[in-house]
C-alpha cells in the first residue's frame, strides 16, 4: 500500500516524460513525495513512442510485459503492441495518476551543476530559465538522440531527406524513387510498409541483421475479456512471458552455442522467402547471431524479394543533388532518402552538460566509457540518479522490468536522504569501480564480445549499454540502498 504520509523534502526534478520519467513520478507520488516536477523537452509525453511514428512502428517485447506491473492493460489489441497503442497507454497513466500538473513541456535542459555550498542542483534550461532542486533524476532513455549518417554531400541533396525517428508524414512516398540507408530495427518495420507504395526502393545495407519470425497475432475478444474478468490470469500470463524471455539470457551471456538454433531458424525463413540468390547471399549475416540486436519480423524477407526493392551492399561514397553514389561509382537517382540509422545509444544524457563536485563534468568522468553504480549513480555527482543508465539495457527481456527495479532503488535512496537532513548522497568511487568491473567481467565471453561492431559499443569499443545477465539478479541487486555504498556529504561553506 502507498505510504499515506507526505513529504516536501527533497525537491525533485525528473528529466524526461517517457516510460522511465512517468513511472518514477507515479512511484514518488504513491510514496508520498509531493515536491517534484517532470521536465519534457517535447510538447507531449511518450519519449521514443512519441518520436517514432514511422509506418509499422511496434514493440518487440510482448504487450502484457511492456507495461507497468502496477497498471495492467487487459485489452491490448495484439501480442506485440503498436506504437499508437503504447503511447495511448502512457497517456492513460498520466490521466489516471493525475500527473498533468506535474509535467512541463517544451522545457529542455541545457546544463545542470551541483552547488556544493548548498547541496543543490542548479538546472538551466535552453531558454535560460534556472531551477534549483535537491535531487535530479534523469529519464532521457538511450534511444532519444537520432544518429545521422556522416556521408559527404547530404546537404547537397535536392530531394527530401529525413530520419525514421523524425518521420515526415506530409511527404507523399507514392510512386517515388526512395533510398533507405540502414537495415536496423526501425527499417525492418517501415520498409515492408512503404515498399508497397513506392516506385522503387534502394536499400543500402552496411551489415545484414539476424531476423527471426515474430510470434504476433491479434488477441481475440474472448481473450481480452478473460484478462479483464480474471486479473489473476493476466498476472499469470505476464509471469509466463517473463520466464520465457528470461530463459534466453543464458544463451546471450554464457552458452552462445544455443543461439545457433535461432540462426538456423532465421536462415530457413530467409531461404523460404528470398528466391533471388544474390539477395539471399547478402541478407544472411556473417557474424554470430546475437552479437548485434536480433530483430523479429514476418514480412522482412518477403519484402526483400520484391522486384521493386534493390539490396545494395557497396559502401556509400557520397550523396549528390539527385541521388546516392556508391564506392564502385554507381549512381542511384532517388527522390527521397530515409535514414534508418538508429540512435546515439552510448551517449548518455547528451547533449546536456552535467557538472558535479569540484567542477567535474560527466563527460570527463566518462572519458574512458560510461559507467555507473548499479547503472544509477556516479561518484562525484551527489543526488543524481539515472534511469536506464549505463549497462542496464537488455537483449532478452523488457526494459520496463529494469526501470521498475530502479524506481524502487531511487525511492529507497530518497528515504535514506530524509534520515540525514541537508545531506547529499555520493556513491563511493571504490564501490562504483568494483561494480563496473563485475559488469565488464560478465560481458567478457558473452555474445556481444564476439567481434562485431554494434550500437552496444561506444567509440572505445567498450560495451556501456547491456546488462550481462538475468534481470532478476539486477532486481536483487537494487532491492534496497546500502548506505555503506555512499558518503553523505553536507554543504560546504563558501570561501
Amino acid at each position: 500500500m502507498p505510504d499515506k504520509t507526505t513529504s516536501t523534502f527533497p525537491s525533485i526534478l525528473i528529466v524526461g516524460a517517457g516510460f522511465g520519467g512517468l513511472g518514477m513520478a507515479i512511484t514518488l507520488q504513491n510514496a508520498g513525495f509531493t515536491n517534484f516536477m517532470v521536465l519534457e523537452k517535447g510538447s507531449s509525453i511518450g519519449g521514443t513512442w512519441r518520436d517514432n511514428t514511422y509506418p509499422g512502428a511496434a514493440c518487440d517485447v510482448q504487450s502484457h510485459f511492456y507495461s507497468y506491473s502496477f497498471e495492467p492493460k487487459h485489452d491490448w489489441s495484439r501480442k506485440f503492441g503498436l506504437q499508437h497503442e503504447i503511447l495511448g497507454y502512457m497517456e492513460h497513466c498520466v490521466r489516471k495518476y493525475g500527473l498533468t500538473d506535474r509535467l512541463r513541456f517544451d522545457s529542455e535542459v541545457r546544463e545542470a551543476r551541483f552547488d556544493e555550498t548548498c547541496n543543490e542542483w542548479i538546472v538551466t534550461l535552453t531558454d535560460g530559465e534556472v531551477l534549483t532542486v535537491n535531487v535530479l533524476i534523469t529519464a532521457t532513455g538511450q534511444l532519444n538522440q537520432p544518429a545521422w549518417p556522416k556521408i559527404p554531400g547530404m546537404n547537397l541533396f535536392a530531394g527530401k531527406i529525413f530520419h525514421s525517428a523524425r518521420w515526415d508524414h506530409d511527404y507523399d512516398l507514392n510512386h517515388k524513387r526512395v533510398a533507405v540507408i540502414g537495415t536496423g530495427a526501425s527499417a525492418i518495420q517501415f520498409v515492408p510498409e512503404i515498399a508497397r507504395q513506392v516506385k522503387s526502393l534502394n536499400l543500402f545495407q552496411r551489415s545484414a541483421a539476424w531476423v527471426l519470425p515474430k510470434p504476433d497475432r491479434a488477441f481475440k475478444r474472448w481473450e481480452q475479456t478473460l484478462f479483464r474478468v480474471f486479473p489473476i490470469w493476466d498476472r499469470i500470463y505476464r509471469y509466463l512471458i517473463y520466464w520465457k524471455n528470461e530463459s534466453r539470457a543464458l544463451a546471450f551471456t554464457k552458452f552462445n552455442g544455443l543461439l545457433e538454433l535461432f540462426a538456423r531458424e532465421a536462415r530457413k525463413d530467409a531461404r523460404k522467402h528470398v528466391t533471388d540468390p544474390e539477395k539471399l547471399r547478402h541478407i544472411i549475416p556473417d557474424y554470430q547471431i546475437g552479437c548485434k540486436r536480433i530483430l523479429i519480423s514476418n514480412d522482412w524477407y518477403p519484402v526483400i524479394n520484391r522486384p521493386n526493392v534493390s539490396l545494395i551492399t557497396d559502401d556509400i561514397e557520397r550523396i549528390d543533388e539527385d541521388g546516392v553514389v556508391t564506392s564502385d561509382g554507381t549512381h542511384y537517382p532517388v527522390d527521397a532518402i530515409i535514414c534508418g540509422t538508429g540512435f546515439k545509444a552510448s551517449e548518455f544524457l547528451s547533449p546536456m552538460v552535467i557538472t558535479g563536485r569540484a567542477g567535474l563534468t560527466l563527460n570527463e568522468a566518462w572519458k574512458t566509457g560510461a559507467s555507473a553504480f548499479k547503472g544509477i549513480t556516479v561518484s562525484g555527482f551527489p543526488n543524481l540518479f539515472m534511469l536506464y543508465g549505463p549497462n542496464t539495457n537488455l537483449a532478452h527481456n523488457s526494459i520496463i522490468f529494469m526501470l521498475e527495479s530502479q524506481f524502487r532503488y531511487v525511492l529507497d535512496a530518497l528515504r535514506a536522504l530524509e534520515k540525514y537532513p541537508g545531506s547529499a548522497m555520493d556513491v563511493r568511487q571504490d564501490r562504483q569501480e568494483r561494480f563496473s568491473a563485475v559488469v565488464q567481467s560478465g560481458l567478457r565471453g558473452s555474445v556481444w564480445d564476439s567481434g562485431c561492431t554494434s550500437w552496444y559499443l561506444d567509440a572505445n569499443g567498450k560495451n556501456t549499454v547491456n546488462w550481462p545477465g538475468f534481470t532478476f539478479t539486477y532486481r536483487f541487486a537494487t532491492r534496497h540502498v546500502d548506505t555503506a555504498d555512499y558518503q553523505f556529504i553536507y554543504p560546504s561553506k563558501p570561501a
